[in-house]
């Protein structure tokens, strides 16, 4: 296996951050709220991964009279059907599934009211668990808000998140950041197609697109798809969709709109796709961006993972067969389809390479051979913030050198 300089990696992104005229993209992932920590000694992550949110959904469901035999004839669906590993984004596309033939009756056990009931509730325990808000004004999505307000660009940066949580428009807020989500109006935004479609707004606005939907979007029957906490009109049900199968949606549904998004930038010529949090789990997104990539050879994607790289393996997978997809990872990498590790040094060679985001540290722990290897700690959500703050040094653009 051949090793890489993990500095000319971080040399490229900061080339290609630092220009305003590339097509850039964010995608956020579960991880990012993992490196803000909360609770009494500082370790707890602000909002849990998929992982941790589907066990407080099973607690939650498990602790009820009403949902916890509802939970369990599920359970035994899975198990008989031979899937392990279920997160509550397989228990709710499983829900939906069901409630698509079970019309008004029963299915597997289970009636399309019990149906309708656990989806409702687990879409309340998410709101619950992902609903946070960040503790200061220095966190990493503030340095990402930071960074899309610090330099006039000639097309608008793209944020693309899977998660529910209202972080990045908390920081885009917090720092007077203008920016679309897909929504239109004060009272009572709704989801507006055609202004997604048309996007006649200046490059000084940032893009937000929610892949799966958001802790505030409800849906009114026969009416749409809002932005808010009311829910009058029988507005009851949250738009939390983490799946590619959406009860009956049309083309005019939020999810499928926002998949076009993602599709629609990665065609741009030069467009750069930074990931971070993202472990490549969900399929159908890895579909879209390996296709994106694919017929867009001009673009590229970095993914920036916390983990040694062997515990990626869905991540390799793809980067080995997709040369403008690169895996940089703390302990190796995959670039240009070759994988890669990080390479080895003496310990009186490494001072000079040592920065806050390459770190070096003993082959041995007991440091008897001398040797120190590469740590790439970009991976890191915190890190990567600092790492973009860094990027925007004391020039910032008051709002009257834009354009209107």
């Amino acid at each position: 296996m051949s090793t890489q300089d993990p500095n000319k990696q971080v040399n490229y992104l900061q080339q290609c951050l630092s220009t305003d005229k590339k097509p850039i993209g964010f995608f956020l992932g579960a991880g990012c709220p993992m490196a803000l920590k909360t609770g009494p000694e500082g370790k707890e992550p602000l909002i849990p991964d998929i992982s941790g949110i589907t066990s407080i959904v099973c607690d939650e469901l498990t602790k009820c009279t009403e949902y916890g035999p509802l939970l369990s004839i599920m359970q035994e669906h899975f198990e008989k059907d031979g899937r392990t590993d279920v997160t509550v984004e397989d228990m709710l596309t499983h829900i939906r599934a069901l409630q698509s033939v079970a019309g008004k009756d029963e299915v597997r056990g289970l009636s399309a009211e019990q149906l309708d009931k656990l989806d409702d509730r687990i879409c309340q325990i998410i709101h619950q668990v992902a609903d946070k808000t960040l503790t200061n004004s220095n966190t990493p999505y503030h340095q990402i808000a930071g960074w899309v307000d610090a330099v006039r660009r000639e097309n608008p940066i793209e944020v693309f998140t899977t998660n529910y949580d209202l972080l990045m428009e908390q920081a885009f807020e917090d720092s007077r950041v203008p920016y679309f989500d897909g929504f239109a109006g004060v009272r009572k935004p709704f989801f507006d197609l055609r202004a997604m479609e048309e996007d006649m707004l200046p490059p000084r606005w940032a893009r937000l697109w929610k892949l799966h939907g958001s802790v505030n979007w409800y849906q009114i029957e026969n009416k749409g798809v809002f932005r808010g906490t009311a829910k009058d009109e029988g507005g009851t049900k949250r738009v939390i969709h983490p799946s590619h199968l959406k009860y009956q949606e049309s083309r005019r549904m939020p999810y499928l709109a926002m998949i076009d998004r993602l599709r629609a930038f990665l065609k741009q010529p030069t467009a750069t796709l930074i990931l971070c949090g993202y472990s490549f789990r969900d399929e159908h997104i890895n579909e879209i961006i390996i296709q994106g990539l694919q017929s867009n050879q001009s673009a590229i994607a970095f993914a920036l993972l916390f983990n040694e790289i062997n515990t990626y393996t869905q991540a390799i997978a793809l980067a080995s067969k997709r040369s403008n997809l690169n895996i940089l990872a703390i302990d190796g990498a995959i670039i240009g389809s070759q994988e890669s590790k990080w390479p080895e040094k003496d310990a009186e060679l490494v001072s000079a390479d040592t920065n806050e985001w390459i770190v070096w540290e003993p082959v041995d722990p007991e440091g008897q051979n001398g040797k120190h290897s590469a740590k790439f700690k970009l991976g890191d959500f915190a890190v990567f913030g600092q790492f973009i703050n860094e990027l925007v040094g004391n020039v910032r653009q008051t709002p009257e050198d834009y354009d209107a």
